[in-house]
């Protein structure tokens, strides 16, 4: 991850810095990919899109009760694109789900404020995350994944945005859209 990591072109000036702080963390914290640090750690998201690229396939979780993308913890394993993919998979139950190609879509720092999770307090850190574009089959069956979200739902690409209730993260997403449409017409 590291390496792919420095390989990473930003696509705008807070992915630049973001790449940096992120460099500079995994440096400093051997537990960088755990939970165990409790400043920040890694995790992997995904962007799942329909083949045409014109649906999300987004998830309403319970936590910030908001529609938003798919991902999680790294949890010790530095492969961030197979931890994009397992948690994609285990999200919305969808099996046919393959990268669009092995290169980071986004990278983003994400402040995560204190909340409580399956009865435990969970103090303010960092999400450390990198972003993946995953292509999903729209037929395959959704199932909800009821310790994560209360939901799973296509989106047309163009209409998501009016679904997410946290405002900090609609600019995320849009880069994130950005950048596959970017791919798409390359």
């Amino acid at each position: 991850m590291y390496a792919e990591l420095l390989k990473y072109s930003p696509v705008n000036e807070q992915e630049k810095i973001d790449k940096h702080a992120i460099i500079q963390f995994l440096e400093r914290n051997p537990d960088a990919y755990n939970r165990s640090n409790l400043i920040g750690h890694m995790t992997s998201s995904a962007i799942v899109m329909n083949q045409s690229m014109d649906k999300v396939l987004f998830a309403h979780h319970n936590i910030y009760n908001s529609w938003g993308w798919v991902g999680g913890h790294n949890d010790g394993d530095h492969d961030c694109l197979h931890v994009a993919i397992k948690e994609a998979k285990e999200e919305t139950g969808v099996k046919n789900i393959y990268p669009y190609n092995d290169n980071i879509l986004g990278i983003d720092i994400i402040f995560v404020q204190n909340h409580i999770k399956n009865g435990i307090y969970v103090g303010d850190h960092l999400h450390l995350n990198v972003t993946y574009l995953l292509i999903a089959d729209e037929e395959d069956k959704l199932e909800i994944s009821h310790h994560e979200n209360s939901d799973v739902k296509w989106f047309e690409l163009d209409k998501v945005l009016d679904f997410v209730n946290e405002d900090r993260m609609k600019p995320i997403y849009q880069k994130l859209f950005d950048n596959a449409m970017q791919l798409k017409k390359n």
